[in-house]
C-alpha cells in the first residue's frame, strides 16, 4: 500500500463516514482532516464535529458553502436550463466538484497528499469528486474505502462500528428504508424500498413538499426578476443568492412543486429510481425560460437547447472542471447578456407556472404579431417566395419519388 502522510476527508458526521474515519486512521496510520460543507442540507453540523473529536481528529473543518454553492455552481447551471435525461434538475451532481475543489484546497493548506470520500463503488458520486481531483491537482491521491475494504453489507458495517466503539444512532441499527442525499438544491431518496420501479412510493419519502392533495386551493402569484440570466428578487425585494433559493424552496414546498419519480441511467452503466424534490429548482427553470422567450433570438435559444442534454450529461458523468464544459458555459453565459426583466409565475397544486414576463431588452413586438392594422409595415406577399423557397427541395424531392 502507498505511504500516504495525511488525508482530507469528506465528512457528514453520519454512520458511513464516522466507520470510514477511523478505518482511515488504522489502515493508513496518518493524521486525518476532516471537511464537512454546508450545502443547506438541513441539517445540525456542530454534532459532526463532535463526532470528529471523540475520534481524535485535531484539524476539523466545516464550511459554510450555500453562497458559493448557488452562485457559483446552482446559477450557472440554471443559465443553461439543464436537465439530465429531460427531467433530472442535477441536484446531486453540481454539489460535488464544489465539494471536491475544497478538499482539494484544504489539501494544499495542510499539506496532505490524499483526499477520501465515502461514495459507493456502484453510484455516480465516486466518478465525480474523482475526476474533479483529477482536473484540480493530479498530483492528490483518492482514497475510495467503499472500493478497498472488505465490508460488503449494513450489518458488517454496524459490526464494525461496535467493535471500535463508534456511537450508532438506534434509528442507524435497523434496515435503513432508503438513503438520502441532501443540499439546498434539492433532496434525493433512493434505495431500499424505493428499489423496486413498479412499487409506489411512500408518502413519508417526501420532505420539501407537501401532497399536491394537501396543497393550498388558492394558487399563489410570484414575481422573480432576472438580471444577466440570473434571479436577483422575488417579488421586488431583492436577495442573496442562497436566500433566493431558500425562499423558492419555501414557497414551491407548500405548493408541492418539483416531485420527481425517475428511473435514470447511472454513468456507470446501470438503472435507479430515485424520488427527487427540487421545489426552487423547479420555480427558477420556468421562470429562466419564460424570461429568454421574450429576450433570445430564435436560433440562439434553438441552439441553447441543443446543447443542454450535452452540457448536463457533462455534470451528470463528472466533467464539471473539464475543458468542454467551460468551453459550453462561455456559449451559454454569452447568450445571457439581455436575458433580464421580470416574470410571473402561479404555484398550484404541483405547478409553477409561467402567466406572465417583460423585459426592457425584449425582442417581442406586438406591432409585428397583431392581427389589427400597426404601424410597421408587413407586406403579407413576402410570405410567398419564402414559401416557394423553402418548398424547392421539398418539390424535388416529391418529383423523384413519383408523388
Amino acid at each position: 500500500m502507498t505511504k500516504i502522510e495525511k488525508i482530507v476527508l469528506s465528512y457528514s458526521g453520519g454512520l458511513d463516514t464516522s466507520i470510514i474515519l477511523k478505518w482511515l486512521q488504522e489502515t493508513y496510520g496518518c493524521e486525518v482532516v476532516t471537511f464537512t460543507a454546508d450545502l443547506g442540507q438541513g441539517e445540525e453540523l456542530e454534532p459532526a464535529r463532535a463526532k470528529a473529536e471523540m475520534a481524535g481528529v485535531k484539524d476539523i473543518r466545516i464550511v459554510d458553502l450555500r453562497e458559493e454553492f448557488v452562485s457559483d455552481f446552482v446559477f450557472p447551471m440554471l443559465r443553461a436550463n439543464a436537465l439530465y435525461e429531460g427531467q433530472y434538475l442535477l441536484g446531486s451532481s453540481i454539489a460535488r466538484p464544489l465539494i471536491a475543489k475544497h478538499l482539494v484546497g484544504i489539501a494544499r493548506e495542510v499539506g496532505a497528499d490524499a483526499v477520501a470520500h465515502g461514495a459507493t463503488g456502484k453510484g455516480n458520486d465516486q466518478i465525480r469528486f474523482e475526476l474533479a481531483v483529477n482536473a484540480l491537482d493530479p498530483s492528490i491521491k483518492v482514497i475510495a474505502p467503499w472500493r478497498q475494504w472488505n465490508i460488503r453489507s449494513r450489518m458488517q458495517l454496524l459490526e464494525y462500528a461496535e467493535k471500535h466503539h463508534i456511537p450508532v444512532p438506534s434509528d442507524k441499527r435497523g434496515e435503513a428504508p432508503f438513503s438520502i442525499d441532501a443540499n439546498l438544491l434539492h433532496t434525493s431518496t433512493e434505495g431500499k424500498s424505493l428499489e423496486n420501479p413498479a412499487e409506489v412510493a411512500p408518502d413519508h419519502v417526501y420532505q420539501r413538499t407537501v401532497d399536491p392533495l394537501d396543497a393550498p386551493d388558492a394558487p399563489e402569484i410570484i414575481t422573480i426578476g432576472f438580471e444577466r440570466g440570473d434571479p436577483v428578487s422575488v417579488n421586488g425585494k431583492s436577495m442573496t443568492p442562497a436566500a433566493l433559493l431558500t425562499e423558492f424552496n419555501e414557497l414551491g414546498g407548500r405548493h408541492s412543486v418539483g416531485r420527481l419519480d425517475l428511473v435514470e441511467n447511472r454513468f456507470i452503466g446501470m438503472k435507479s429510481r430515485g424520488i427527487y424534490e427540487t421545489p426552487g429548482g423547479t420555480i427558477l427553470l420556468a421562470a429562466h425560460r419564460g424570461i429568454e422567450s421574450i429576450t433570445l433570438d430564435r436560433a440562439a435559444a434553438h441552439l441553447k437547447d441543443e446543447i443542454m442534454p450535452r452540457y448536463a450529461e457533462l455534470i451528470y458523468n463528472g466533467f464539471w472542471f473539464a475543458p468542454e464544459r467551460e468551453m459550453l458555459q462561455a456559449l451559454i453565459d454569452h447568450s445571457q447578456a439581455f436575458v433580464s426583466g421580470e416574470v410571473t409565475l402561479r404555484l398550484y397544486k404541483g405547478s409553477a407556472s409561467v402567466i406572465s414576463r417583460a423585459s426592457p431588452c425584449s425582442l417581442y413586438s406586438a406591432d409585428l404579431v397583431t392581427f389589427e392594422e400597426s404601424a410597421i409595415a408587413f407586406d403579407h406577399h413576402d410570405a410567398e417566395g419564402f414559401i416557394r423557397l423553402n418548398g424547392l427541395r421539398l418539390r424535388s424531392w416529391a418529383a423523384r419519388n413519383g408523388r
